[in-house]
């Protein structure tokens, strides 16, 4: 499905958009309840195709073939999960982009700690198979800066290991808040944990069942809304964002408050906050995302549309997402005349300079939810843009075509 986009015709004054549940929230919570004894499955879930593609495995028994599409969260958590579960015997697969992204860093460690799991397919990547037996555990290192989903993957199952786990990080880890929400949810549901800057220690023990809900808004959605405020000036409230959440992507507030967008709790709607716009921006804006990696998309966009130039490292683990997201923010910028450069595989930046375009910019979401949601509010600058595989926002906000009507932009297919 392909959509042109076109903007409000008036300001936004007072849009409202219900973002969805937070996807990292509920997937780590999927897991934890499938390894709590005597725990149900989460009521309040994202409602999202990783999120169901996680919850359906989980739910199909321990035998057979399981096929995650293109849920990379489901195949790193699945493929722990099923490894440190007696019983389970699992062919786990995914589309063809799955069968391209790496995961040989999790097989080495899971096999450290004992697991039975052999490549069905190219040394390196799924489909793996799986024949799963409580795990020894012990001392084992990993290399922390490919994906912190790895790192999160071997956490969530060491309480049930026999020896427990001491995981040795090699090097800085990738998307640390991500693992910091793990360990906080790990530690709710009673985990006994110890932690300094690069080891990770789990003492073997049996999970409780959670004292309370852990359902919150995705902050890593509300990004998008932030790129919409500040290339509109609309005023936009966002209904169930935590300031207090442990999701790392709440830097959001901060990073787009130097694009001009101010994160205030709102006045009228409980459990919201406003975004409200203001015409003082950063000259330039470098940051760090290493942690953040997710709101790349977003800030890449709203600086480009706003002609701020900017420095953005700590995004090697982008190359390897639903799409290569480094080179394809490259070549989607081109189509609006502006060149950024890739700094190696770890970021990207932008001098400020532009060159004129000669034709309506049609932007290729890759199959990637991030890169539509990022490429969608252009319109704000260039109506009439074209986005090309606008259904894969499915995979973290099947809402969001709706959530952008709601605020007054018209979409129709093209």
């Amino acid at each position: 499905m392909d959509y042109r986009v076109f903007p409000p015709e008036e300001l936004i004054e007072e849009g409202v958009v219900e973002l969805p549940l937070s996807k990292s929230i509920s997937n780590r919570a999927l897991v934890l309840s499938a390894l709590t004894p005597g725990a149900g499955a989460p009521e309040r879930l994202a409602g999202c195709t990783d999120t169901e593609a996680l919850a359906d495995a989980l739910g199909s028994g321990l035998t057979g073939e399981v096929n995650v599409g293109g849920a990379g969260t489901a195949m790193r958590f699945l493929a722990a999960y099923y490894a440190a579960t007696p019983g389970s015997d699992i062919l786990l697969d995914g589309d063809e982009r799955m069968r391209r992204r790496p995961i040989g860093q999790l097989v080495a460690a899971l096999r450290d700690c004992g697991a039975e799991i052999e490549y069905a397919g190219e040394e390196g990547f799924p489909p793996l198979r799986i024949k799963g037996k409580q795990l020894k555990g012990g001392r084992v290192t990993v290399d922390a800066t490919v994906s912190s989903q790895f790192v999160s993957a071997l956490l969530m199952v060491a309480p049930a290991m026999e020896e427990g786990l001491a995981l040795d990080l090699d090097g800085e880890p990738a998307s640390l808040p991500y693992i910091l929400l793990t360990l906080g949810m790990m530690e709710d549901r009673g985990a006994v944990v110890e932690r300094s800057p690069l080891s990770i220690s789990v003492s073997a023990g049996r999970y409780s069942p959670a004292p309370a809900d852990d359902a919150e808004a995705d902050w890593s959605a509300a990004a998008f809304f932030y790129e919409i405020c500040a290339l509109t000036a609309g005023w936009i409230t966002l209904k169930g964002l935590r300031t207090d959440s442990r999701q790392g992507d709440r830097r959001a507030a901060e990073y787009f408050g130097r694009l001009g967008v101010i994160t205030a709790p709102s006045e009228e709607t409980e459990g919201a906050v406003d975004l409200q716009p203001t015409p003082d921006l950063y000259g330039r804006l470098d940051a760090d995302l290493s942690g953040t990696p997710d709101l790349a998309p977003a800030l890449v966009v709203t600086a480009c549309m706003l002609g701020i130039p900017f420095r953005l490292t700590g995004l090697r683990n982008l190359a390897v997402k639903e799409c290569d997201r480094l080179q394809a923010l490259v070549e989607e910028m081109e189509k609006i005349g502006v060149t950024v450069e890739r700094i190696r595989d770890s970021g990207l930046e932008w001098d400020g300079r532009r060159h004129p375009i000669t034709e309506m910019p049609v932007f290729d979401a890759r199959n990637d939810h991030r890169m539509a949601m990022a490429l969608a509010p252009v319109a704000a600058y260039i109506p009439g843009i074209a986005v090309r595989g606008a259904e894969c926002v499915a995979k973290s906000f099947p809402g969001y075509w709706e959530a952008l009507r709601g605020l007054g932009f018209t979409l129709e297919e093209a």
